[in-house]
């Protein structure tokens, strides 16, 4: 019997089975009294209530929805607000991640301590706080409709918000989308045409031209051909508010801004710790070959530093985009709030309101992750043999 326990692969095997075993019951036994406690409670299960019609009302949406809508719109409309505030905060914080992760290593003093400054408040806030922060210096600060910042006429910012023109396709639209995919695919073989000829001849060739003419002067063309198939309604002042165009919210501002100047520091000392990771020499040989300050950081350190950068930026998107969720302190529909809180008080199907929210999260996170995967290996430095 100690024979046997003491080979190493049977005992690695045996305890293996035991853990597996062990949280398979842990399992059934929460399941089963899962079980028990909703039949002795009455309570309803499965995912009927998403059929049923919702009976509230909800201001920002960019889908069709009133109160006779179900629930499952109700998601849909949280769901798509989620993913919108994600992916423009994501935006607007890569862009400002990388002006201050390099402003750190600035030559200029006062410019590499403006940047550690911001790094080291904002990072040291709460995001929570921050929310709030911004919330309610917009509502201070912004004035009231009537007194609207105008932009050309056509952009409105007031405390209720900010209103843009809302563009309206017609049906031929869809064809000035394939030509722009079209472009795209045209863009991807210009690049590897000119791509392997500069490996083969050493000659580097201006290629924006091609790249505007494929990704812009196509879809334009057809545009044009088509009659012009979009048009905008323009938002305009009636009384007290603007009606009309497109609008978000406050509450969507001050989550974007705060969501993209908290994760835009963690970026930033991301790209920083990048840059100083490549060699001095890099920076050199890059000097010595007549490419100035801007040339040598744009084509020898930023490609070498994004190499490190990358994977702890994908952890502060990831954490951004669940970061989102905290919307619901200052009242914007996300996910949460209108699922996860109203739908949930008034259904009272916890479980699996609480699943859907958590599969939705766990998608947009592996999504997020994937993507930005692909893009790390794409960027590694490839061996011989490869």
């Amino acid at each position: 019997m100690f024979d046997f326990l003491s080979n190493n692969k049977i005992r690695f095997i045996l305890f293996q089975v035991v853990a597996v075993l062990i949280v398979a019951y842990v399992a059934y036994y929460a399941i089963s009294n899962l079980n028990y406690n909703i039949e002795r409670l009455g309570i309803r299960s499965g995912f009927d209530f998403l059929g049923i019609r919702a009976g509230f009302e909800i201001n920002e949406r960019l889908i069709a929805y009133t109160v006779d809508s179900s629930n499952l719109d109700a998601f849909y409309v949280g769901l798509i607000n989620t993913i919108v505030v994600s992916v423009i905060g994501i935006i607007f914080a890569t862009i400002l991640g990388l002006i201050i992760g390099v402003a750190r290593l600035s030559s200029n003093y006062l410019i590499s301590k403006l940047a550690e400054v911001y790094v080291e408040i904002f990072r040291n806030l709460p995001i929570l706080l921050q929310i709030l922060f911004w919330y309610n210096l917009l509502l201070i600060v912004l004035p009231s409709p009537r007194n609207s910042f105008d932009f050309f006429d056509k952009v409105f910012l007031n405390l209720r918000g900010v209103y843009l023109p809302k563009p309206i396709f017609e049906s031929d639209f869809s064809w000035v989308l394939i030509a722009f995919f079209l472009g795209a695919f045209l863009s991807f073989l210009i690049k590897r045409f000119f791509s392997k000829k500069h490996d083969e001849t050493g000659i580097k060739q201006r290629t924006w031209h091609y790249y505007l003419l494929s990704l812009l002067g196509l879809p334009l063309g057809v545009y044009l051909l088509l009659g012009s198939p979009l048009h905008f309604d323009y938002p305009s002042l009636q009384g007290f508010n603007f009606d009309g165009g497109l609008s978000f919210s406050p509450e969507f501002l001050a989550l974007v801004l705060a969501l993209s100047i908290y994760t835009a520091t963690y970026i930033s000392e991301a790209i920083r710790a990048g840059i100083e990771s490549v060699d001095n020499g890099q920076k050199e040989a890059g000097l010595a070959m007549g490419l100035t300050q801007t040339q040598t950081l744009k084509f020898v350190l930023l490609p070498q530093a994004l190499r490190v950068a990358i994977p702890p930026i994908i952890n502060q998107y990831l954490n951004l985009t669940k970061n989102s969720s905290l919307a619901a302190a200052i009242g914007y529909s996300d996910l949460v709030g209108v699922f996860s809180g109203t739908v949930l008080n008034q259904v009272g199907q916890a479980i699996e309101i609480i699943l859907m929210t958590m599969a939705v999260y766990l998608t947009l996170s592996l999504l997020i992750s994937l993507g930005l995967n692909f893009v790390n290996h794409k960027m590694r430095i490839k061996g011989l043999n490869e």
